[in-house]
């Protein structure tokens, strides 16, 4: 039991690492104070992002779209490298195909529609119901409501009735929420697994090397003009959680935490859930 719940905190400490950005990124991107929240500040390319650290074996790296901007075709791009960003002599200007082209790296590009990916002659894979509080994925087990995105009016809202679990957002709208993460396989290698809004869209990319660090990678692409790292726990909650559900017990709406008097990257962490 020790040695579980050492594990768990280990984990738990590296998932907190990684959900935030990299301070290497495209030259377009601007980065909040808390490198949780990226946003294209001009053009629709050179918007590519990474986590802040290699994600571990199972560990979703999840981002929330917060901007759309009109105009543009494309949407988001998100995967896996194997490139540490911090060797990189540039940061490329598109996910795909100038990163993928240099190797060693996966990229899954989003549409409204028609993510799920499946080999010849394998149908659909089946899909937990989606009021399971878990989502698996091969051996990982994953907090389902973190990683479905809403569209919801105000913080009570699901309270109202159960249109709110039903309230599942198309994959490129604003409150999607959308993830990566890999998978180990018997024979050493990985799955690359994209989750879009609570729904695994099965291995986009297989057998991936195990032996180097993977980092996520987010492109900022043409109509996504802003995403945010949502944190997910997969043990127990944080003490930086555990002080956001205090204040948000205490507040009648998220908007009055600007009022508080708190660091500009806890009142960000604390508006969202």
């Amino acid at each position: 039991r020790g040695q579980l719940k050492i594990a768990v905190s280990a984990m738990a400490s590296r998932c907190r690492l990684a959900a935030r950005f990299h301070r290497v990124h495209g030259t377009n991107v601007r980065l909040d104070a808390s490198r949780t929240r990226a946003t294209r500040v001009e053009s629709f390319a050179n918007g590519l992002c990474f986590s802040q650290e290699p994600l571990a074996p199972g560990q979703i790296f999840l981002v929330e779209i917060e901007e759309k901007e009109l105009g543009w075709c494309g949407h988001l791009r998100v995967g896996l490298t194997a490139h540490d960003p911090q060797t990189l002599e540039v940061v490329p200007e598109y996910s795909l195909p100038d990163l993928v082209n240099m190797g060693d790296t996966w990229v899954f590009a989003i549409t409204r529609s028609h993510n799920r990916v499946t080999e010849d002659g394998e149908g659909a894979r089946a899909q937990g119901s989606p009021w399971e509080p878990f989502l698996l994925i091969e051996r990982v087990r994953i907090p389902r409501d973190t990683l479905v995105g809403r569209s919801k009016p105000g913080r009570y809202s699901h309270i109202l009735d159960d249109l709110f679990k039903m309230n599942v957002l198309p994959a490129t709208a604003r409150r999607s929420r959308i993830g990566v993460l890999y998978a180990p396989q018997p024979d050493g290698t990985a799955d690359m697994h994209i989750v879009i809004n609570g729904e695994d869209m099965g291995p986009s990319a297989r057998r991936l090397p195990t032996t180097r660090p993977l980092y996520a990678v987010v492109d900022v692409f043409a109509s996504t003009k802003s995403v945010r790292v949502i944190p997910v726990e997969y043990g127990f909650p944080s003490l930086q959680t555990l002080c956001r559900l205090v204040i948000q017990k205490h507040i009648v709406h998220r908007l009055a935490i600007d009022g508080l008097d708190l660091p500009p990257p806890l009142k960000s962490f604390c508006k969202h859930e």
